[in-house]
């Protein structure tokens, strides 16, 4: 196999869907299907026996075990393997809670052939959709530093609070955060309309999104 391919796993309950995308990876320049399952136990076997791939797409909704808690196994056990997230649901709550249990990005299966690229290309290459350096080598990683350092600079103490509970597992409403913080609701909607405005941020699922790139919150497992 060349070296230079991106090797990719699939794990997707219904064999045509499954199929089809391992034709449609396979026609992508630069990568290649090296390992196919139908349900996050199958591929959690076969994974702990392998080593030769790069990003897994995942299925959230799978019997036995689903998307979510596959994508939570790969994050404790195989840090080393990108997984990205494949759905119809294009609910808000379902991009979040994949996110969170550590989920380098959210593909929906009705998504183009170009996005669906774009995609791939950027978890290869940043490690997230949006620019998120993980790759291992010192120098990315100190450059993914300075980034971080001066996004977090242009953030005010206040703004790190709002951010927080407004990206918490506990999913606290913004009225809720208000609340938390001991200030007005119109206070929360001046810090979210002024972070949304400041780094291009479109919803709360970009909101948690940029709060997880740039190690505002952390991914927690249970």
């Amino acid at each position: 196999m060349n070296e230079a391919l991106t090797r990719v796993a699939l794990v997707d309950d219904h064999t045509l869907v499954r199929n089809g995308l391992v034709g449609l990876v396979n026609r992508l320049e630069g990568y290649q299907v090296v390992l196919e399952a139908e349900d996050g136990l199958a591929f959690t076997r076969a994974v702990e026996r392998r080593t030769d791939v790069d990003i897994a797409i995942v299925d959230l909704s799978m019997p036995i075990m689903d998307g979510y808690a596959t994508i939570r196994w790969l994050h404790d056990h195989r840090p080393d393997i990108r997984t990205v997230a494949l759905t119809f649901d294009d609910r808000e709550s379902a991009a979040i809670r994949a996110i969170r249990n550590g989920a380098c990005g959210f593909l929906l299966k009705h998504m183009s052939l170009v996005e669906f690229k774009e995609a791939l290309d950027q978890v290869r290459d940043n490690g997230r959709f949006e620019g998120h350096v993980t790759n291992p080598d010192r120098r990315l990683r100190t450059a993914y530093e300075r980034a971080q350092a001066k996004v977090l600079a242009s953030i005010t103490e206040r703004e790190l609070d709002f951010i927080r509970l407004a990206c918490s597992p506990n999913e606290y409403t913004y009225e809720q955060v208000a609340e938390l913080l001991e200030v007005k609701p119109s206070t929360v909607e001046s810090h979210r309309k002024n972070l949304f405005e400041r780094f291009d941020i479109k919803s709360k699922t970009g909101l948690v999104i940029f709060a997880y790139r740039w190690g505002i919150v952390k991914v927690e497992l249970e």
